[in-house]
């Protein structure tokens, strides 16, 4: 079966020196690789080769970049163009952990922080560490929220990934842990089709420090991964997940091309492809789009 290995470095950075490594690495592996095909110059280009598997692949040619901050992304030819896009909030589209900064606002950022930090290494249950942290801003004012989205970043690259994906004719939703208050704002900036996430309770001007149940989790993720491709006639070949914490887990390992971004270790590694370095256009650069045909967000 054809493959292609996608080498992705920030613009300008990726040195050929080290796309012939690479190279050499997938021969070294008995693989037959072909010409490569820059996508974007000394930015990312697609490597094809044929007769060993794309995992097989991904590890040799991290070996041979020698930790050169060059993200690798090997899968096959067939199908690598996705038509639904799910993805994570927090930390992937956007740079930010909003629940940790609407924290700082009840002084309480460093202590819910570090909870989230567990959570997101797998090593907390998720819904049990979101009932907590919200319990512990019971009273904060709603204007916390409306200043923490004021402060709130668009990861470099998401408009663009969001824009290009619904241009070539993509579903995208974006399916976080977080809230809706966040999520319906996030939607309306970039342009996703859809948002699910978390329902924070409000009443007289406050939280009450609860969330609404069902708890939007790690398992209502994939089902949300499962419907939207149903609903949308697709195999799940066809999807593409990104995320970055535990509760991202069961999508990226369902999804046809499923990403670990800028990972929690635990996420990194078991994650079938990662984008250690570069932005969010990594996920258009392994999908085989040049950067000619980018839509500007």
């Amino acid at each position: 079966m054809p493959h292609i290995l996608t080498l992705i470095a920030t613009p300008g950075t990726l040195d050929p020196t080290l796309v012939a490594h690479a190279r050499a690495s997938l021969e070294a592996l008995g693989a037959a690789p072909g010409t490569p095909d820059w996508l974007s110059p000394r930015e990312a280009v697609d490597i094809p080769f044929t007769g060993v598997a794309a995992e097989l692949a991904m590890v040799a040619a991290r070996r041979a970049l020698g930790g050169a901050p060059v993200d690798a992304i090997g899968q096959p030819v067939a199908g690598r163009r996705k038509k639904l896009l799910i993805a994570d909030m927090d930390s992937t589209i956007v740079t930010s952990e909003t629940l940790d900064e609407l924290a700082a606002f009840a002084g309480l950022k460093d202590q819910i922080a570090a909870i989230t930090k567990r959570s997101m290494n797998g090593e907390l249950d998720f819904r049990a560490a979101l009932i907590e942290r919200v319990g512990m801003l019971k009273g904060l004012p709603v204007a916390a929220l409306e200043a923490t989205w004021a402060a709130t970043e668009m990861m470099p690259g998401a408009a663009t990934l969001v824009a290009t994906m619904r241009q070539d004719g993509a579903t995208t939703c974006l399916a976080s842990g977080g809230f809706t208050f966040f999520t319906g704002r996030v939607q309306e900036k970039l342009g996703f089709d859809y948002h699910v996430s978390n329902v924070l309770l409000i009443a007289d001007g406050v939280l009450t420090g609860q969330v609404a149940e069902p708890v939007f989790d790690r398992h209502a993720k994939l089902a949300t991964l499962t419907r939207l491709a149903t609903e949308c006639g697709l195999p799940m070949s066809a999807t593409l997940a990104v995320g970055d914490g535990a509760n991202d887990l069961d999508m990226i390992g369902a999804a046809g091309l499923g990403v670990a971004f800028r990972a929690k270790p635990v996420v990194a590694a078991a994650a079938r492809a990662r984008v250690d370095h570069g932005d969010l256009t990594a996920l258009l650069f392994a999908q085989g789009y040049r950067r000619a045909a980018f839509v500007a967000a």
